[in-house]
């Protein structure tokens, strides 16, 4: 009985021993985590800021400017001139033999606009 509880302490302070020289895998993998979400937020981060610009540029703007003619006639409204890579998308798409109505979903362009680019540039 007293062989079985030496044996027994004799393990439990090897184990002792060697868990103080054993890494500790844990922190290791703690850190990996820690890098791998810093560098998830940072990419999420640019991609709204690019989003953010791609929004801009497609954005059209809409000024309304008072007629000058009458005092109650309704107010105009002046429009951002199209940006030349929609219009190079949209002569690609049909180019490529996308149908306008295909093409007016995907640019964000009245169907007016776009058949006027098409046409323009025929």
């Amino acid at each position: 009985m007293q062989t079985a509880a030496l044996i027994v302490a004799g393990i439990v302070i090897l184990l002792l021993v060697l868990s103080f020289f054993i890494k500790d895998r844990s922190k290791s993998n703690e850190q990996e985590i820690e890098d791998l979400s810093m560098n998830l937020y940072q990419e999420i981060s640019q991609l709204k800021k690019r989003i953010k610009v791609l929004e801009e540029e497609l954005m059209v703007d809409t000024k309304f400017i008072p007629s000058k003619k009458a005092p109650s006639a309704p107010k105009t409204v002046q429009k951002k001139p199209i940006n030349e890579i929609i219009v190079n998308q949209v002569l690609s798409l049909h180019k490529q033999g996308v149908s306008t109505d295909q093409i007016i979903t995907l640019s964000s362009l009245p169907k007016e606009e776009v058949q006027s680019i098409i046409q323009s540039r025929k």
